[in-house]
C-alpha cells in the first residue's frame, strides 16, 4: 500500500515538476510570468492522442513529433505575441494577461477540435505492469517517472554544458553584456519559451496514457505546477523539480490517508504558507529585480 502511494505521488509529482520547470525557465530567461503552461500540456496530450491513438503512429515517434510541434508553437507565441508586446513597452502585467488569453484560446480550441469527452491512449506497450521491489507497477507509470528523470538530467546538461544553454544563462544575468558578446538575446528568449512549451508537450505525452486526456487536465496540473515552482523557489530549476515531487507526494498521501476531497485545500494552503513564511522557496531563489 505505502509503495503504491509513493509511486502514484512520484508520477504526478514528476509532471508537476516538469510544468514548474517551464514556468521557472520562462521567468528566469525573460523576467515574465506565463500562465499558459498547463494548457500547453493539454494540447500536447491531445496531439499525442491524435498521432498515436487515432493515426496509429508508433508511440515514440508520436512522442518526438509532439515535442517538436510544441517547440515550434512556443517559439511562435513568444515571437508573435510576447515579443511584440514587450517591444511596445507595455506594462508587464499586460503580457501576463496575454498568456491568460492564450491559455483560454488553447483550452477552448482543444474542446472544439477534440471534443469535451475523455480520450484514452491505447496501451503504450504489451506489458501491462512490471515488478518492482516485489510489487506490481503500471508500465506507463514507471515510464513516466523514468522519462522525467532522464529528461531532467538532459535538461541540466543542456543548460550547463552546451553553448546555447550558456547563452541563455548569460542573457538572463545581463542582457546588455550578452549582446555585447554577440549573443542574440531575442533568440535565446524565444528559445526558452519554445523549450518550456516542448516540456509541456513532453509532460502531456507522459500523463496521457496514465490518466487520459480532457480539456481541463492541463488547467489543474498547471496550477499545481505553478505552486510547485513557488514552493521550490520561483526561477530555480532544481527547486521546480523538488517542489513538484514534494507537492505530488503530499497530495497523494493526503488522498490515501485523509480524504481526496481535501487535498486541493491543503495543497494551496501549503502554497500560502510558503508565500508568507518563505517566499523565496526551498532553494531561496530571489526575484530577478533583486
Amino acid at each position: 500500500m505505502l509503495f503504491q502511494i509513493i509511486i502514484s505521488g512520484l508520477v504526478i509529482g514528476s509532471v508537476y515538476g516538469l510544468i514548474a520547470l517551464g514556468y521557472s525557465l520562462i521567468y528566469k530567461s525573460s523576467g515574465l510570468m506565463s500562465f499558459v503552461q498547463g494548457d500547453m500540456l493539454t494540447f500536447g496530450a491531445f496531439l499525442g492522442y491524435t498521432f498515436y491513438g487515432v493515426l496509429g503512429i508508433p508511440f515514440f515517434i508520436s512522442f518526438f513529433m509532439v515535442i517538436f510541434l510544441m517547440f515550434l508553437l512556443g517559439f511562435g507565441i513568444e515571437k508573435g505575441v510576447i515579443h511584440r508586446l514587450v517591444a511596445k513597452g507595455v506594462n508587464p502585467i499586460y503580457t501576463v494577461l496575454a498568456t491568460i488569453a492564450i491559455s483560454y484560446i488553447i483550452q477552448n480550441g482543444s474542446m472544439v477540435l477534440f471534443g469535451s469527452d475523455i480520450k484514452y491512449f491505447p496501451p503504450v506497450t504489451s506489458v501491462k505492469s512490471i515488478r518492482l521491489l516485489g510489487l506490481s507497477v503500471q508500465t506507463e507509470a514507471a515510464l513516466c517517472i523514468i522519462a522525467s528523470i532522464i529528461f531532467m538530467i538532459l535538461f541540466n546538461f543542456f543548460m550547463n554544458k552546451t553553448s546555447h544553454g550558456t547563452a541563455m544563462r548569460a542573457a538572463t544575468m545581463d542582457p546588455m553584456a550578452a549582446r555585447a558578446c554577440g549573443i542574440d538575446v531575442g533568440f535565446t528568449t524565444g528559445l526558452s519559451w519554445a523549450i518550456a512549451s516542448g516540456i509541456a508537450g513532453f509532460a502531456g505525452m507522459l500523463i496521457g496514457p496514465v490518466y487520459g486526456v480532457y480539456t481541463t487536465v492541463g488547467a489543474v496540473i498547471g496550477r499545481k505546477g505553478f505552486s510547485s515552482a513557488v514552493m521550490g523557489g520561483f526561477g530555480n530549476m532544481l527547486g521546480a523539480i523538488v517542489g513538484g515531487v514534494l507537492l505530488g507526494l503530499i497530495e497523494t498521501f493526503l488522498s490515501a490517508y485523509v480524504s481526496s476531497a481535501h487535498k486541493d485545500i491543503i495543497a494551496y494552503s501549503i502554497l500560502l504558507i510558503f508565500l508568507f513564511v518563505k517566499p523565496t522557496g526551498i532553494f531561496n531563489e530571489r526575484a530577478i529585480a533583486d
